[in-house]
């Protein structure tokens, strides 16, 4: 029978074929938890009396770090505790780790063929690698600290085909947006996306992790690029034990296939209040308060080379705040040490450590009243970043560099040409 990757990969956990309605309980290789979702995790872990698979599990705190107050402050400590009583030794210690979705790929516990699970809904980043990767709660969490087993609704299959080459300014971010923009946000409801062409090809692992980032905006329960020699170069040296990739075999059944010309694709954002209200960033023009760089789908050391090649030499509009937060402290010394942050020094931005603090409207960037944020974030509905009344506008990290310095959402062209 003839499979897509989500199938392939599920049939490997599950020891026996399966294919798309079935329900099936498979081994899954790491489960994450962030600050937010441990201590609910804990809780229901600690009532099961059971020894932790201490191997399989990855805890890293990033949504309020470092803490904003005496709650989040709580929480923490009681993650770092669970660490310490349960001999946990994938526990990355503010300073030492980032967003979650950056140092499970870093770190190297994603890889083709794996099934990885995560509380917190952007696991889906993993597909990038050529992982079946989704989100749970965190009692399905405690279930895999236990027992390393959960069950899985295997999902259809949606195929999208990006080919040709892409045009300048065109990232990853816009080639998703793209697609969400077409779909909408249930368009892949509960279905794994397989993106894939010669486009797609062309990007790096890093745009790749941009677009399975934001397969969950779509409704997707996976978000999977085939992996391929990029992968294995960027997972050299740094890869937690064996791995085999899975592709879809040729013949393999989609409910919908869907094909976009690279040479069609532009610089988009999405304009409030959903990922799929997109436009061309040429064609929007709002005035706006506030810029970001950062976050799990745009803060890599890749998205801050880019915007620094913007804001090079140039300064950011008066009245306009730059928050440049990169996703990990790799890519944070990364881009220290290739002089990036002089850059954005320079231009007036203001640079944090890594946390997802602004990106939840938690802390470390929060919008008032009627202000506007250029965001490469993935989120931007009502109240996303702040005040119900604010509004975020997500983009690319060439847009939001662009449109800092231009003091409105613009293509990037209009600022460098």
């Amino acid at each position: 029978m003839a499979r897509t990757i989500a199938e392939k990969i599920l049939s490997t956990k599950a020891q026996k074929e399966v294919s798309a309605g079935e329900i099936v309980e498979a081994e899954v290789d790491y489960v994450m938890v962030n600050d937010i979702t441990a201590p609910a995790a804990f809780d229901e872990f600690e009532d099961l009396c059971t020894p932790l698979l201490e191997k399989k599990v990855v805890l890293i705190p990033d949504h309020y770090v470092p803490n904003k107050d005496v709650a989040s402050a709580i929480q923490a400590r009681k993650m770092r505790s669970f660490a310490k009583r349960h001999g946990i030794r994938n526990y990355f210690e503010i300073g030492s780790g980032g967003v979650c979705h950056q140092v499970m790929v870093e770190a190297g516990f994603v890889a083709p063929g794996r099934l990885i699970v995560g509380a917190d809904s952007h696991t889906c980043s993993y597909g990038a690698l050529g992982a079946f990767a989704t989100g749970i709660g965190s009692t399905e969490a405690a279930t895999v600290f236990a027992r390393g087993l959960l069950w899985f609704k295997v999902p259809e299959s949606m195929k999208f085909v990006v080919d040709g080459k892409l045009g300048k300014h065109v990232m990853g971010k816009d080639v998703i947006l793209t697609i969400i923009g077409d779909i909408g946000v249930e368009g892949a409801l509960y279905r794994s996306m397989e993106v894939q062409g010669s486009a797609v090809s062309s990007l790096s692992v890093s745009d790749r992790i941009t677009i399975s980032n934001m397969g969950i905006e779509a409704g997707a329960k996976a978000c999977i690029v085939p992996p391929d020699e990029k992968v294995d170069e960027y997972l050299k040296g740094r890869v937690r034990g064996p791995y085999s990739k899975v592709v879809a075999d040729p013949d393999a059944s989609y409910v919908d296939t869907r094909e976009y010309p690279a040479e069609d694709l532009v610089p988009v954002v999405a304009k409030p209040f959903l990922p799929s209200n997109v436009a061309p960033a040429s064609e929007v023009g709002v005035e706006i308060d506030q810029a970001y760089l950062g976050s799990c789908t745009n803060g890599r050391i890749e998205d801050m080379r880019v915007a620094a090649a913007i804001l090079k030499g140039r300064k950011v509009k008066e009245g306009v705040r730059l928050l440049v937060v990169p996703a990990s402290k790799q890519v944070f010394d990364q881009a220290s040490a290739e002089g990036l942050f002089k850059v954005f020094s320079d231009a007036g931005a203001f640079i944090s450590g890594p946390t997802c603090g602004a990106c939840l409207g938690g802390y470390m960037g929060v919008l008032a009243p009627g202000e506007r944020c250029v965001s490469t974030t993935n989120r931007n509905f009502v109240g996303r970043m702040g005040h119900k009344d604010s509004e975020v506008y997500l983009a690319s990290p060439a847009v939001v560099a662009a449109s800092a310095v231009a003091g409105r959402i613009v293509d990037p062209s209009e600022v460098v040409g």
